[in-house]
């Protein structure tokens, strides 16, 4: 089997690192050199990131990476399309690392509705606030049911768990819809 999983969240929070982390191919990018004076990198994302990742049971990871600039919301929708579950990444040395998060909440909402999420927050070593349990209340505040978890993006080991947290969480979902539909017959 082959299941489509999308990385999302701000400009420069890690999503190409992530994917080129553990993908086994050659990460596809679409990366251009960077003109927007709020985004502190020389290029940035326009189109997607693509990558993929084998399972220990022969299954595969289709990964793709959304541009993080809310001027290319059109394709958040386009590479939403089919996807299994939603990983974002927030940089929690940005001033509003919460307002970004809302950004993806929103701009995903359909998605989280009918698959699973995990959100990863980076850089908690040198900005330690907002911790993880103020995004964790942050997210039930907001009636999304969503693990968060600290992780930095450039160890593949830590990609791989969120993609695992990420798997066990369809996993629990697909069990809980064939408990449901057991006891209506």
């Amino acid at each position: 089997m082959e299941y489509k999983v999308l990385f999302t969240g701000p400009a420069g929070a890690g999503k190409t690192t992530a994917i080129t982390a553990v993908s086994e191919v050659t990460t596809l990018n679409t990366d251009v050199k960077n003109n927007d004076v709020d985004i502190d990198k020389l290029t940035t994302t326009v189109g997607l990131d693509y990558g993929e990742m084998s399972l220990s049971n022969g299954d595969k990871l289709r990964l793709y990476g959304t541009p993080g600039q809310q001027r290319f919301d059109f394709m958040w929708e386009i590479l939403s399309r089919g996807a299994l579950g939603l990983v974002i990444l927030i940089d929690n040395r940005k001033p509003d690392p919460v307002a970004d998060l809302n950004v993806y909440l929103d701009g995903f909402k359909s998605l989280i509705d009918t698959t699973s999420c995990v959100v990863a927050i980076s850089h908690m070593d040198t900005h330690p606030e907002p911790n993880i349990e103020y995004f964790s209340e942050h997210l039930n505040q907001r009636g999304i049911l969503c693990p968060v978890l600290e992780a930095d993006v450039r160890e593949a080991r830590h990609v791989a768990e969120l993609l695992e947290l990420l798997m066990l969480q369809l996993e629990a979902k697909q069990d809980m819809v064939r408990d449901m539909d057991s006891y209506a017959d």
